[in-house]
């Protein structure tokens, strides 16, 4: 509690300063525990030394833990389980999707029509975590190569402790079987449950083209969301991602002329993009700084941010397929049935900011959809953040890319682009 206190009294101080870094007031759901979170839940940017947002301290942190060795012995002790399912406090996991799997048809496990059972892969380690991005200058310095090996390591190591659980995943299209009262195309079903569904007839043409996709798509996705949430003042897309496995062309990132690259990769981990603090400080970083930003240049001063963020702002997450989804489909777990659960933060460090993404552990009572074979018209939404937090309104969805097991073998994997958003009332 004490180093909690002089945190605080250190981001006190320095919020006076007309130069000082944002710091977010620790923020929580109303009767959801706290977060699994280093610093007693304050971001780090409360930790900034001379203009560095916090990423020296959360480097040191990120070295130390790797140091005490809390991970590895997760890892230990996971490899020196014997074969076969791994008994947790939450339940039995699997080291494999295919062990998992054979367990779910092996114990009858079904799904509601239109659903399907199958393996999500978990964390099962409560500490909070982090990882160094590519383009920190950590990685290019040849005086902390034996401290780039271990993040290294620690960054390979971060699969290794996590499992496969069995889970179900209803068809979100039917979701008036689940809850009479909502209809999935409507800003109500957000508010419950943090996921809906939109439609989009888009004009943009390739969407492997980044200058394209900022040009015709980010509006087109503003004018769904001010459409969607007919309350909102403002819509603010920010940057996207196009994911494709088998893609052939060029997959290069070039950040510094707004081009993300094509990813081969797809987040099979349970995650959220944002946490309490990292809604507000990737919002605020936009409105004032501009930073990272592949759309509409902001320039709000600090009291007009102030303004905006005093009323109520989402951030949303859309999701439109580039052709029929037929493997590696996008999956969503509403709100109600994790909303007494702690999140755990990973912390993601950069040159400029420390970013927090959250993880979760496995419970059976996880509610998942998805929406089979989606098509290009139709935009999956998944909530990241609300600023309400009075628990009137979900907070976020977390979610996860997973393998279809009743695909044919042959079927291709997801092509889609995903877009980022803030909402503004």
């Amino acid at each position: 509690m004490d180093q909690l206190n002089s945190i605080e009294d250190r981001a006190a101080g320095s919020t006076g300063k007309a130069s000082s870094v944002y710091v977010p007031p620790i923020q929580r759901t109303k009767g959801q525990p706290a977060p699994i979170a280093a610093n007693g839940g304050l971001s780090y940017m409360a930790l900034d030394r001379n203009g560095d947002a916090g990423t020296a301290a959360a480097t040191e942190a990120a070295l130390r833990q790797i140091a005490e060795g809390r991970g590895q012995a997760v890892i230990d002790l996971l490899d020196k389980a014997p074969p076969g399912p791994i008994r947790t406090k939450w339940g039995l996991g699997f080291r494999s999707y295919s062990e998992c799997l054979e367990y779910i048809g092996a114990n009858n496990i079904k799904a509601p029509e239109g659903g399907i059972a199958l393996p999500l892969r978990y964390t099962i380690y409560e500490e909070p975590s982090y990882s160094v991005v590519p383009s920190n200058a950590l990685w290019r310095d040849p005086t902390r190569q034996a401290e780039a090996k271990a993040l290294r390591k620690e960054e390979q190591d971060m699969g290794r402790r996590s499992l496969y659980f069995p889970q179900i995943l209803r068809d979100a299209r039917r979701i008036r079987e689940y809850y009479p009262e909502l209809s999935l195309n409507t800003p109500q079903c957000m508010d419950k449950l943090g996921l809906a569904l939109a439609y989009c007839e888009s004009k943009c043409k390739n969407f492997y083209d980044a200058a394209e996709v900022e040009r015709v798509f980010y509006p087109e996705m503003e004018k769904l969301l001010l459409e969607f949430f007919p309350d909102a003042t403002d819509a603010l897309v920010y940057n996207h991602d196009v994911f494709d496995k088998d893609y052939t062309g060029d997959r290069t990132e070039d950040q510094d002329n707004k081009n993300p690259g094509v990813n081969a990769n797809y987040a099979y981990l349970v995650h959220n993009d944002l946490t309490d603090n990292s809604g507000r400080v990737r919002c605020r970083e936009l409105l004032t700084r501009n930073l990272r930003n592949f759309g509409r240049e902001q320039h709000y001063t600090e009291e007009e941010a102030d303004a905006k963020m005093s009323r109520r702002f989402m951030s949303i997450n859309l999701a439109k397929p580039i052709e029929t989804v037929r493997q590696n489909p996008f999956v969503l777990c509403a709100w109600p049935s994790f909303a007494d659960q702690p999140y755990i933060t990973h912390y993601r460090i950069y040159d400029d900011r420390v970013g927090e993404t959250a993880r979760f552990t496995y419970r059976p009572s996880h509610e998942w959809y998805w929406f089979p074979l989606q098509k290009p018209t139709e935009v999956s939404m998944l909530k990241c953040y609300d600023s309400i937090t009075d628990g009137s309104v979900s907070r976020w969805s977390f979610h996860s890319a997973c393998i279809d097991p009743s695909a044919p073998a042959d079927a291709p994997c997801r092509k889609n682009v995903v877009v980022r958003a803030f909402v503004f009332f």
